[in-house]
């Protein structure tokens, strides 16, 4: 599906002014207040922006200052790791 935004000429150049492709500034807007508001998963986020891998879409994640909340299982499974990583 393809959207549509229609915005004044003049809020538009302003807006490009700071560089960047407006488009891609508008769909990472978006897609990132859907992904806070739960109605995109983070996988969906990934697709929807074309990232490759979940580390692009963390490095874009917080490069946008949006952490994810481990829980203590997180940080647990990822000492057992660790552990048989031999670190």
């Amino acid at each position: 599906m393809d959207v549509t935004v229609h915005i004044p000429d003049e809020i538009a150049a302003r807006l490009s002014a700071g560089g960047g492709d407006l488009s891609r500034r508008a769909l990472e807007a978006f897609a990132l207040e859907e992904c806070k508001c739960g109605r995109l998963s983070k996988a969906e986020l990934r697709r929807l922006l074309g990232f490759a891998t979940r580390y692009e879409l963390d490095g874009f994640l917080r490069a946008h200052e949006i952490f994810e909340d481990d829980s203590i299982e997180d940080f647990e499974r990822e000492q057992l790791t660790l552990r048989r990583l031999g670190f």
